[in-house]
Protein backbone atom coordinates (compact mmCIF):
# COMPACT_ATOMS: atom_id res chain seq x y z
CA UNK A 1 0.00 0.00 0.00
CA UNK A 2 1.23 3.44 -0.67
CA UNK A 3 1.78 6.33 1.73
CA UNK A 4 -0.73 8.49 1.59
CA UNK A 5 -0.02 12.08 2.76
CA UNK A 6 -3.35 14.41 3.13
CA UNK A 7 -2.68 18.00 0.65
CA UNK A 8 -4.49 20.90 2.12
CA UNK A 9 -3.76 24.07 0.39
CA UNK A 10 -5.29 27.47 1.80
CA UNK A 11 -6.24 30.72 0.17
CA UNK A 12 -2.21 32.48 1.60
CA UNK A 13 -0.01 33.27 -1.26
CA UNK A 14 2.54 30.10 -2.25
CA UNK A 15 0.67 28.43 -4.99
CA UNK A 16 3.47 27.43 -7.18
CA UNK A 17 5.30 25.87 -4.20
CA UNK A 18 1.82 23.64 -3.87
CA UNK A 19 1.84 22.58 -7.12
CA UNK A 20 5.65 21.50 -6.73
CA UNK A 21 5.35 19.27 -3.76
CA UNK A 22 2.21 17.36 -5.90
CA UNK A 23 4.75 16.81 -8.48
CA UNK A 24 6.94 15.61 -5.91
CA UNK A 25 5.02 13.12 -4.25
CA UNK A 26 3.65 12.00 -7.56
CA UNK A 27 7.08 11.31 -8.69
CA UNK A 28 8.03 9.93 -5.34
CA UNK A 29 7.64 5.68 -5.20
CA UNK A 30 5.14 4.84 -2.97
CA UNK A 31 3.87 7.75 -2.29
CA UNK A 32 0.08 9.47 -3.06
CA UNK A 33 -1.53 12.54 -2.17
CA UNK A 34 -4.85 13.27 -1.28
CA UNK A 35 -5.41 16.81 -2.12
CA UNK A 36 -8.15 19.40 -0.43
CA UNK A 37 -8.15 22.69 -1.68
CA UNK A 38 -10.20 25.76 -0.27
CA UNK A 39 -12.27 27.71 -2.63
CA UNK A 40 -9.61 30.53 -1.33
CA UNK A 41 -7.46 28.23 -2.48
CA UNK A 42 -8.62 28.23 -5.99
CA UNK A 43 -8.82 31.85 -6.60
CA UNK A 44 -5.12 32.40 -4.95
CA UNK A 45 -4.22 29.74 -7.89
CA UNK A 46 -5.96 31.44 -10.67
CA UNK A 47 -4.08 34.68 -9.68
CA UNK A 48 -0.92 33.65 -8.32
CA UNK A 49 -0.30 30.94 -11.80
CA UNK A 50 -1.46 30.34 -15.00
CA UNK A 51 -2.08 26.58 -14.29
CA UNK A 52 -5.87 25.54 -14.16
CA UNK A 53 -7.53 24.37 -11.11
CA UNK A 54 -8.21 21.08 -13.14
CA UNK A 55 -4.74 20.79 -14.09
CA UNK A 56 -3.98 20.95 -9.96
CA UNK A 57 -6.91 18.73 -9.49
CA UNK A 58 -5.12 15.97 -11.94
CA UNK A 59 -1.34 16.44 -10.31
CA UNK A 60 -3.15 14.48 -7.19
CA UNK A 61 -3.97 11.04 -6.76
CA UNK A 62 -7.13 12.20 -5.07
CA UNK A 63 -9.12 15.04 -4.68
CA UNK A 64 -11.54 16.26 -1.82
CA UNK A 65 -13.67 19.34 -1.37
CA UNK A 66 -13.27 20.99 2.33
CA UNK A 67 -17.13 20.66 2.89
CA UNK A 68 -16.85 16.61 2.62
CA UNK A 69 -16.35 16.66 6.63
CA UNK A 70 -17.23 12.96 6.32
CA UNK A 71 -14.47 11.83 3.89
CA UNK A 72 -11.71 9.66 4.59
CA UNK A 73 -9.29 11.53 5.90
CA UNK A 74 -11.89 12.94 8.92
CA UNK A 75 -10.66 9.46 10.63
CA UNK A 76 -8.11 8.34 12.44
CA UNK A 77 -8.95 4.93 11.14
CA UNK A 78 -7.55 5.86 7.56
CA UNK A 79 -3.94 5.51 7.82
CA UNK A 80 -1.65 8.07 6.56
CA UNK A 81 1.85 9.72 6.60
CA UNK A 82 0.27 12.55 7.65
CA UNK A 83 -0.71 15.79 6.84
CA UNK A 84 1.06 18.90 4.95
CA UNK A 85 -0.84 22.18 4.60
CA UNK A 86 0.72 24.46 1.88
CA UNK A 87 0.35 27.03 1.66
CA UNK A 88 -0.90 27.30 5.59
CA UNK A 89 -2.99 30.72 6.06
CA UNK A 90 -2.82 32.54 9.57
CA UNK A 91 -6.83 31.39 9.57
CA UNK A 92 -6.23 28.22 8.97
CA UNK A 93 -3.07 27.60 11.44
CA UNK A 94 -4.99 29.69 13.92
CA UNK A 95 -8.36 26.70 13.14
CA UNK A 96 -5.78 24.05 14.00
CA UNK A 97 -4.75 25.90 17.23
CA UNK A 98 -8.09 26.38 18.07
CA UNK A 99 -9.34 22.40 17.51
CA UNK A 100 -11.88 24.28 15.18
CA UNK A 101 -12.38 21.79 12.69
CA UNK A 102 -15.68 23.30 10.56
CA UNK A 103 -14.39 21.62 7.24
CA UNK A 104 -12.10 18.91 5.98
CA UNK A 105 -8.59 20.55 5.87
CA UNK A 106 -9.22 21.49 9.84
CA UNK A 107 -11.23 18.22 10.39
CA UNK A 108 -7.93 15.86 9.04
CA UNK A 109 -5.74 18.13 10.43
CA UNK A 110 -6.95 17.33 14.19
CA UNK A 111 -6.80 13.90 12.91
CA UNK A 112 -3.62 14.20 11.97
CA UNK A 113 -2.47 15.21 15.87
CA UNK A 114 -4.63 12.98 17.71
CA UNK A 115 -2.84 10.08 15.81
CA UNK A 116 0.25 11.38 16.59
CA UNK A 117 1.33 11.71 12.65
CA UNK A 118 3.19 13.99 10.79
CA UNK A 119 1.95 17.78 10.19
CA UNK A 120 3.89 19.82 8.40
CA UNK A 121 2.59 23.57 8.33
CA UNK A 122 3.87 25.71 5.38
CA UNK A 123 2.63 29.00 7.39
CA UNK A 124 2.70 32.42 5.06
CA UNK A 125 2.44 35.50 6.10
CA UNK A 126 4.51 38.70 6.82
CA UNK A 127 4.87 40.59 9.19
CA UNK A 128 3.71 37.97 11.95
CA UNK A 129 1.58 39.61 14.38
CA UNK A 130 2.45 38.52 18.36
CA UNK A 131 -0.71 36.06 17.85
CA UNK A 132 0.82 34.31 14.88
CA UNK A 133 3.49 33.67 16.74
CA UNK A 134 2.04 32.54 20.01
CA UNK A 135 -0.69 30.15 17.49
CA UNK A 136 2.64 29.28 15.77
CA UNK A 137 4.98 28.55 18.97
CA UNK A 138 2.40 26.57 21.21
CA UNK A 139 1.83 24.48 17.70
CA UNK A 140 5.52 23.78 17.72
CA UNK A 141 5.38 22.15 21.13
CA UNK A 142 3.42 19.43 19.95
CA UNK A 143 5.27 16.48 18.72
CA UNK A 144 4.87 15.65 14.85
CA UNK A 145 3.92 19.02 14.36
CA UNK A 146 6.33 20.95 11.96
CA UNK A 147 6.26 25.04 11.08
CA UNK A 148 8.20 25.13 7.77
CA UNK A 149 7.68 28.71 6.78
CA UNK A 150 8.25 28.95 2.90
CA UNK A 151 11.39 31.11 3.11
CA UNK A 152 13.92 31.77 1.01
CA UNK A 153 17.56 30.14 1.15
CA UNK A 154 20.70 31.13 -1.10
CA UNK A 155 23.32 28.43 0.19
CA UNK A 156 22.30 26.57 -2.98
CA UNK A 157 23.03 29.07 -4.90
CA UNK A 158 19.29 29.16 -6.85
CA UNK A 159 19.44 30.94 -10.62
CA UNK A 160 15.91 30.64 -11.07
CA UNK A 161 12.60 31.31 -8.76
CA UNK A 162 11.85 27.93 -9.75
CA UNK A 163 14.98 26.51 -8.26
CA UNK A 164 14.01 28.22 -4.91
CA UNK A 165 10.31 26.97 -5.28
CA UNK A 166 11.76 23.52 -5.55
CA UNK A 167 14.32 23.98 -2.97
CA UNK A 168 11.38 24.82 -0.35
CA UNK A 169 8.97 21.95 -1.57
CA UNK A 170 11.67 19.23 -1.05
CA UNK A 171 12.11 20.51 2.35
CA UNK A 172 8.63 20.40 3.13
CA UNK A 173 8.18 16.83 2.03
CA UNK A 174 11.13 15.44 3.81
CA UNK A 175 9.44 15.29 7.01
CA UNK A 176 7.13 12.18 5.03
CA UNK A 177 10.45 10.42 4.01
CA UNK A 178 10.83 12.04 0.51
CA UNK A 179 14.19 12.76 -0.92
CA UNK A 180 13.59 15.19 -4.01
CA UNK A 181 16.07 14.37 -6.73
CA UNK A 182 17.30 18.26 -7.43
CA UNK A 183 17.40 18.81 -3.27
CA UNK A 184 20.76 20.49 -2.90
CA UNK A 185 21.55 20.09 1.01
CA UNK A 186 23.91 22.27 2.97
CA UNK A 187 27.77 20.40 2.96
CA UNK A 188 29.48 22.84 4.92
CA UNK A 189 31.73 25.82 4.07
Amino acid sequence: MKKRIIVGATGASGMPILIKCLELIKEAEGYESWLVMSDSAKITIEHETTVMISQVEAMADHVLRPEEIGAQPASGSFKTAGMLIVPCSMKTLAGIHAGYSDNLILRAADVTIKEQRTLVLAARETPLSPIHLRNMQELAMIPGIRIIPPMMTFYHMPETIDEMVYHIAAKLLEPFGIEAKEYRRWNGL
